[in-house]
């Protein structure tokens, strides 16, 4: 028989990196020359840009798979957080055309990797829920 939580914590971890993982495929499709040119405006060195491969395919596959869930969560919600700052920071307190949090879509990514660092992957997942960092 199934274990709802369990089941609950494969539909998070399936969402979240599923969706962000597309994202990564994009940039791994499409490089990172603009993100590198807007982290270079702030004064950002730009190789620090390829840490969004980190936050948006390594993070994802790890979380997608079940294996080192809580590590690879926090990662996921750190790279949503320096998005915000990053591309964002202007729209933190606004509301979006429809009443919307402006930042409504990144902050949802985040909090619910934040959420799965606290669950953990759960018993379908390649780690079987155990370890630490499961």
């Amino acid at each position: 028989m199934l274990d709802r939580p369990d089941v609950a914590k494969l539909v998070l971890r399936v969402s979240l990196g599923g969706m962000m993982l597309l994202h990564g495929i994009d940039k791994l499709h499409g490089g990172v020359a603009g993100l590198q040119n807007m982290i270079e405006k702030k004064g950002i060195p730009g190789f620090i840009a390829y840490g969004v491969y980190v936050g948006e395919v390594v993070a994802p596959l790890l979380i997608l798979a079940g294996w080192k869930t809580r590590i690879a969560a926090l990662v996921f919600a750190f790279n949503m957080i320096v998005a915000v700052l990053l591309a964002h920071s202007g729209d933190i307190l606004r509301l979006g055309g429809v009443g919307q949090w402006a930042i409504e879509v990144p902050m949802l990514y985040a909090f619910g990797a934040v959420a799965l660092a606290l669950l953990g992957a759960g018993r379908y997942s390649v780690s079987r829920g155990h370890g630490t960092w499961d």
